[in-house]
């Protein structure tokens, strides 16, 4: 809505401008922009290292030792949350703000009974009594279809399958109705059949509960499949992002088109990125990606910001300004 109509415009429940972190003097995110909209999946992808993860940690305020922002903002709900005190970002995890990791096992407390552990993040976010608490955790368990989930409720984390553990994650995530999910790589060590459940799980309690998810994966096809919008990650950046359909159907960078040429298709061999990422540590300004693109040319000596290619399609590579991406 314009102002014009006496109605302020829609503020995304969080959105990350500018970011940056550092250990010592090497930066590993680079001025990372997001956006994730009430009800709507955002897909971050790249290969271990570019900074997936990072961002998502550095969201949660959650950062390993030696880490620290140094740059930029992130904001939730309109409000800037990169340097909140920790009391702040106590009251805002696991209640506004959830994150669903990638080992369910060293996320659970092995000591506690699987109920007990859910009872005790709604107690800490929700104004109910103990005995509602236990309600809504059973429910919980109900709604992410953990088998026998009253017996499962007086479980230990060591007599869960791996994917039954993931989805007593999702069910904690989504006890306190959170309006932010974050879902680091959630299915990377499951199988191939309940990847599909799991995902399609966040989906459904995405729609819910209208809540705004990050999906993190390595893997462009799982991104691909359940993600309102794509934003690709390569050396602590992003490196193109927009729609969906637009990020798979026309990539603009060659490494997104590495990525998507990577996928198991009808080729007898699997196509490989040559090269290796870069060292941060070393990053002087060129394209990151130069040493190990196809396109390379003497205009890469400069690193590019995203570039338009169409409408909200936007790719960090100098081809999208080029008369031969034009023409496409």
């Amino acid at each position: 809505m314009s102002l014009a109509s006496g109605k302020l415009p829609r503020v995304p429940t969080l959105e990350v401008r500018g970011l940056r972190v550092a250990f010592d003097s090497t930066e590993v995110l680079r001025g990372v922009d997001l956006v994730v909209e009430p009800g709507k999946t955002l897909g971050v992808v790249g290969e271990s290292g570019c900074g997936k993860s990072m961002t998502g940690l550095a969201i949660m305020g959650l950062l390993p030792a030696g880490g620290r922002i140094t740059g930029g903002s992130i904001l939730f709900e309109g409000e800037d949350i990169a340097n909140a005190k920790e009391s702040r970002l106590r009251k805002l995890r696991g209640g506004d703000i959830a994150m669903v990791f990638q080992d369910p096992f060293t996320s659970l407390n092995p000591s506690m009974r699987i109920a007990d552990q859910i009872v005790e993040a709604v107690l800490l976010h929700r104004n109910v009594s103990k005995q509602e608490a236990r309600k809504i955790a059973l429910q919980q368990l109900v709604d992410v279809r953990v088998p026998a989930p009253e017996s499962t409720a007086k479980k230990f984390p060591f007599q869960l399958s791996g994917g039954q553990r993931q989805r007593v994650m999702i069910a904690m995530a989504f006890a306190c109705h959170p309006k932010v999910l974050i879902a680091d790589e959630p299915t990377t060590a499951l199988d191939v059949t309940l990847q599909a459940q799991i995902l399609a799980l966040l989906d459904e309690l995405k729609k819910k509960h209208g809540t705004a998810v990050v999906l993190i994966s390595h893997d462009i096809g799982v991104i691909g499949s359940v993600s309102d919008r794509i934003a690709v990650f390569y050396a602590g950046k992003v490196i193109e992002e927009g729609n969906t359909f637009d990020v798979l159907r026309n990539p603009a960078h060659p490494y997104t088109q590495g990525l998507l040429a990577s996928l198991p298709g009808k080729e007898e061999r699997l196509y490989s990125i040559p090269g290796q990422p870069p060292n941060f540590a070393t990053l002087e300004g060129a394209c990151s990606f130069r040493d190990r693109c196809p396109s390379a040319h003497d205009r890469c000596a400069v690193e590019p910001g995203l570039l338009t290619v169409r409408g909200e399609h936007k790719g960090a590579c100098w081809l999208v300004d080029s008369p031969v991406w034009s023409a496409r």
